[in-house]
């Protein structure tokens, strides 16, 4: 355990399971072709996820 405290391995493992959960939810791909459309959509579905994860996740 000391070397997850050490290492930062809990943060890191928190930021890859949401990046998990924004590709489940709203896919890997972006659908916009020019970078400033790109952005919006990224952002949107960024507090979309955010949203949801504030919300609570289901229990086992």
């Amino acid at each position: 355990m000391a070397w997850q405290k050490a290492t930062g391995y809990g943060q890191r493992s928190r930021g890859a399971a949401q990046i998990g959960r924004y590709k489940k939810v709203i896919g890997p791909d972006l659908r916009s072709h020019k970078m400033e459309t790109q952005t919006t959509e990224t952002r949107v579905a960024v507090k979309a996820v955010n949203r949801m994860t504030r919300l609570g996740r289901a229990a086992y």
